[in-house]
């Protein structure tokens, strides 16, 4: 039986019952009314069960008709979305996209640039990598990421700025060093410990910033560093978009340094070779306290029509990050802020 009933008859049936008779459904599906009584009586004597009862001038579902169209549905949209995959890919589409994002790339714009990604293209698949330092940029040597936004300028690529982050050096309120009750200096930090985030890649590190504490804890990532902090456990420099909500509660609270209590880093992005980074917004909606430049066009050596990917998304005022990838035959390199 299974094999004789088609996703066309289960299609005839969807849109007889979606408009309420066979004229409407074959008004709007372009086929006449015969065609599509024919389908359904068709459908009807394979299933051995009746699908459709009279009411009046219009039609409904019979029980078994409602339970077996219900299921049915969910193979009529899983063929349409296979359908939009195949056609993307033969327009040259790619499946799958990889970017190396550094951690100190404020979060919420990041999620914002891939909630909307995913609304546009949501047969994409994404690759993300979660860097620190050289991490991203070994990634990218190797040609493992399409885009990388890192706090190091790629040598020899074409990078831009693209968002400038304050990082604070914070401690949880309950920390000796605020119980001093004084201005401190970094000669008072080097008796306490310090949190840092090691550098992700994992042939060749680097170190950043002060780290002359004596003791010192070191962690993957960002966010344990933040974790390990509130609850008193040492002293960070900190990025403020990360740490907003901390700050505001009293979790967290600025240490009182004479000098570098703050320290600000811009984060850089680079493109592979045939794409295109598009809108980066001019503002971030939120409390981040990130500063984002006015939208950006990166334009790359040009690829052949045929392998077009587009993703492109607009840029509207203080509504968050927008990651648009596009491949384009273009004319040349161009950066326009």
């Amino acid at each position: 039986m299974s094999s004789r009933v088609t996703l066309a008859q289960w299609q005839m049936l969807a849109a007889v019952v979606d408009h309420g008779s066979f004229a409407r459904a074959a008004e709007a599906v372009h086929k006449s009314p015969s065609t599509l009584n024919h389908a359904v009586h068709r459908l009807e004597a394979l299933l051995g069960v009746p699908l459709l009862e009279p009411v009046g001038r219009n039609v409904r579902l019979t029980e078994a008709g409602e339970m077996l169209l219900r299921r049915a549905r969910q193979l009529i949209e899983s063929a349409s979305a296979l359908e939009d995959v195949a056609q993307a890919l033969s327009q040259g589409m790619e499946s799958e996209i990889s970017l190396a994002v550094d951690q100190l790339f404020p979060s919420d714009l990041l999620a914002r640039a891939l909630e909307g990604f995913s609304a546009a293209y949501p047969q994409v698949r994404i690759q993300l990598h979660e860097t620190t330092l050289t991490g991203g940029s070994e990634l990218w040597d190797a040609g493992q990421v399409d885009l990388l936004v890192s706090a190091l300028p790629q040598e020899g690529q074409l990078g831009s700025l693209l968002v400038r982050e304050t990082f604070v050096a914070v401690a949880a309120p309950r920390h000796p060093l605020h119980a001093l009750g004084r201005p401190l200096d970094l000669r008072d930090l080097e008796q306490h410990r310090q949190l840092v985030v090691r550098d992700s890649s994992r042939s060749t590190g680097m170190d950043a910033g002060w780290l002359k504490a004596e003791e010192r804890w070191t962690v993957s990532h960002l966010a344990t560093s933040v974790d390990l902090a509130e609850r008193g456990l040492g002293f960070a420099w900190l990025p403020r978009s990360r740490i907003s909500q901390a700050l505001t509660q009293g979790a967290l609270v600025p240490l009182p340094l004479l000098n570098g209590g703050e320290r600000e880093i811009w984060a850089y992005w680079s493109m592979a070779p045939g794409r295109t980074v598009v809108t980066i917004p001019t503002a971030m909606a939120g409390n981040s306290s990130a500063r984002v430049p006015a939208c950006v066009t990166g334009s790359y050596p040009p690829v052949r029509p045929s392998r077009a990917l587009t993703a492109s998304l607009p840029c509207p005022p203080k509504s968050g990050a927008t990651i648009s990838m596009s491949r384009w035959p273009v004319r040349g390199p161009t950066v326009r802020w």
